[in-house]
């Protein structure tokens, strides 16, 4: 394989990769990043084995993360975003979801641990921190934007560090109880490293909560679907996660298929070392 192409350390090698989807131009709904006047033309390959879906994309995207992905996501302000996800209800929220899940699996794995600390990685507006701290939790959140970090510092009050989860030292991150990745790793080109990187910050008995789009459930709507946009490399099935773990020398003790209330396909995983 190329240097900088998608990967998960597959034994395979991707032989088994066939042509998936193609996109000559962005579906409705992507976000328009600079592409610096190249012609918009990607694709996805999917593994007929593990069913894994891979970026192939000779655009160069590497300014997706330079502060426009966070522009354009939270084109209305941080805060007004935060708040506004903040007053959805239950049946609504996607995070709710999510925190609920997690705590009942921490309440079943975590047994005698009271305030479970909990490193966040990737967390953007910060609601999933938010509501683990009004759990009770002790949270710290890591996020590569500054405005971002400073919106979680100022206005959730959570502790966090600003910078690239994988530059910064052993020593500033410390050891978790929990370290959860809510829809980060597709992002990645090699999920694999940062998954290992993590697993050396995770306490004994810890366990680690990752959510990844669910490409299997969302090609069965088309190519149209947002799991399948430009900022992913990487889009997963069942398999494909518990591969993922494998070579990161981790297990996947859960790995669930749900579709959230914004409609996004997930699946929902839990590691252990």
């Amino acid at each position: 394989m190329t240097s900088g192409a998608p990967t998960l350390r597959c034994s395979c090698g991707r032989r088994h990769d066939q042509p998936a989807f193609c996109y000559d131009a962005p579906p409705p709904g992507e976000t328009r990043f600079d592409l610096r006047n190249v012609p918009y033309h990607r694709a996805y390959l999917r593994c007929s084995v593990c069913a894994h879906w891979y970026s192939d994309n000779p655009m160069d995207v590497g300014n997706l993360y330079d502060g426009a992905y966070v522009d354009s996501t939270y084109g209305e302000g941080l805060r007004r975003t935060f708040e506004r996800i903040l007053a959805l209800p239950p049946e609504k929220s996607d995070n709710f979801g999510r925190v609920a899940r997690v705590l009942a699996y921490a309440a079943a794995n975590l047994p005698g641990v009271r305030s479970p600390a909990l490193l966040d990685v990737g967390s953007g507006l910060g609601m999933f921190p938010y509501r683990m701290k009004e759990a009770g939790w002790r949270c710290t959140a890591l996020d590569p934007d500054s405005r971002a970090a400073a919106h979680i510092r100022e206005v959730i009050g959570v502790e966090v560090i600003a910078g690239d989860f994988m530059s910064i030292s052993e020593e500033q991150l410390g050891a978790f109880d929990v370290i959860s990745f809510n829809k980060v790793l597709e992002h990645l080109l090699d999920p694999v490293v940062m998954l290992q990187k993590a697993a050396r910050h995770l306490k004994s008995g810890g366990f680690m909560y990752v959510e990844v789009p669910d490409g299997e459930a969302a090609a069965a709507e088309g190519p149209g679907r947002e799991e399948f946009f430009i900022e992913h490399h990487h889009v997963f099935s069942a398999e494909s996660v518990r591969m993922m773990a494998r070579h990161a020398g981790l297990n996947a003790l859960v790995v669930e298929s749900v579709r959230e209330p914004s409609t996004k396909f997930t699946l929902r995983a839990f590691l252990i070392g």
